[in-house]
């Protein structure tokens, strides 16, 4: 998902004897026995996403009496599990189903353990076509179907109602311009008051990056496009003068801590205007007691667009037996149903269409102003590519955009080293 997310270093499926011997067994305990099959789940998750999803899953177990799920985090949570899952896989010993980052997906899926799911998603009853592009996009590698979307997000702006008020600038609406961004987050800052009009991470992690592709997709680029990296050019050199801007005019809190934590700690606090974040932050916004407003993200063409960075339950081939009782599960939980439920704890999107319809969802929307902004956007939203050489890619592009924010760099010199990086990585994952 895009919260707290960063960067893998392309963990290869070769990891080291030391691990695999560590985890060996760990994904075991599965089988049939007495005509009940038993699945082994790594969530990833804690707190109330732990709490609903064992609740998920004590209840499917009462209710499909041929099938156990034993579930536990795995050992980790959901930032580290690409690591697990793959010293897991070299021992030989890995679990039916594992929540994994979608970003992730593409170098894991190298692995023929990685059930192949795309003649299922043919089928109507396997509900492909009532999930969102962008989830379907995510769960997808080299067209094919490789995983079950199991978060869905997406990226707008979060604003300080009584900030805007204050300084006597007009709130943000839909349709604005970055031009429009960069103007109120100077008029907001207030440096005698510790006051910010916006922020952004500056670790270089993925948590750093994503925030800059809406913007090189709304003029035109991409991350790659035939084996190329995509973001030269007019399309990135607009989104890095627009960070540099920012910088320039003092109006950014830079977060130089892993998982913008001080970040959000500032715009909760009440001395940040504005946020580009994703729905997991509007509980702890009204915890904060905060006057609060939601609007799409900024744009440069006066098209609307954003980002969503769905995460994955993606299912391994221990057998016909398990395979098939973990895509059982998989299609139980992800249903409209007990997607409505993992949704409100996890902070999750609809999954499906047909989710955003139920009664448990609509009234969810309705105690929580803003929400239904974050809906909307899914209808423009787009995911990062499923490539191998992603992880490389973000990185480089990270880095890029610390050293603008840090004024280290010009945006030119930041992006022509970004493309260099990206470019060998690409050429090295063919």
């Amino acid at each position: 998902m895009l919260r707290g997310e960063t960067t893998r270093r392309g963990v290869l499926l070769g990891a080291t004897a030391a691990a695999a011997t560590a985890l060996a067994g760990c994904g075991g305990t599965g089988g049939t026995v007495h005509g009940v099959t038993t699945i082994v789940l790594w969530h990833g998750q804690n707190d109330v996403a732990k709490a609903t999803v064992e609740r998920l899953v004590a209840e499917f177990n009462r209710t499909h009496p041929h099938i156990r799920v034993r579930a536990s985090s795995g050992g980790v949570l959901a930032d580290g599990m690409l690591q697990k899952v793959m010293a897991a896989l070299a021992a030989g010993s890995y679990p039916d189903l594992a929540y994994v980052f979608g970003s992730n997906l593409a170098n894991l899926a190298r692995s023929d353990k990685v059930l192949d799911l795309t003649e299922q998603a043919r089928d109507p009853a396997f509900g492909w076509a009532d999930r969102w592009p962008p989830a379907r996009a995510a769960a997808s590698v080299d067209g094919r179907v490789r995983a079950m979307p199991a978060l869905l997000d997406s990226l707008c702006v979060v604003y300080n109602k009584k900030l805007f008020a204050r300084s006597g600038v007009e709130p943000p609406r839909p349709g604005w311009s970055w031009a429009d961004f960069t103007t109120a987050a100077r008029q907001l800052t207030d440096r005698h008051r510790g006051v910010f009009g916006t922020g952004w991470p500056a670790v270089g992690d993925e948590d750093t990056v994503w925030r800059i592709w809406p913007m090189v997709w709304d003029l035109g680029g991409d991350v790659a496009r035939h084996g190329r990296p995509a973001f030269g050019g007019t399309s990135g050199l607009r989104a890095l003068d627009t960070v540099a801007r920012l910088a320039a005019d003092r109006s950014v809190y830079i977060d130089t801590q892993t998982g913008s934590d001080q970040l959000y700690q500032v715009f909760l606090g009440g001395s940040m205007a504005m946020v580009p974040t994703g729905p997991w932050q509007l509980p702890q916004v009204r915890e904060a007691k905060l006057d609060y407003g939601v609007v799409p993200m900024p744009t440069y063409t006066g098209r609307p667009l954003t980002i969503s960075g769905p995460d994955n339950w993606v299912i391994f081939d221990n057998g016909r037996d398990r395979a098939a009782a973990a895509v059982e599960f998989a299609r139980w939980l992800t249903a409209p149903k007990q997607d409505v439920r993992w949704d409100a704890s996890a902070g999750s999107l609809p999954l499906r269409r047909s989710t955003a319809r139920q009664p448990a969802w609509r009234h969810t929307v309705a105690g929580t102003p803003g929400l239904q902004v974050f809906v909307d956007a899914l209808t423009t939203a787009r995911v990062r590519p499923t490539i191998r050489a992603y992880p490389q890619i973000s990185r480089a592009v990270g880095e890029a955009i610390v050293s603008v924010l840090l004024g280290h760099a010009t945006p030119d010199a930041a992006l022509s080293g970004a493309l260099a990086a990206a470019r060998t990585a690409l050429a090295s994952s063919l």
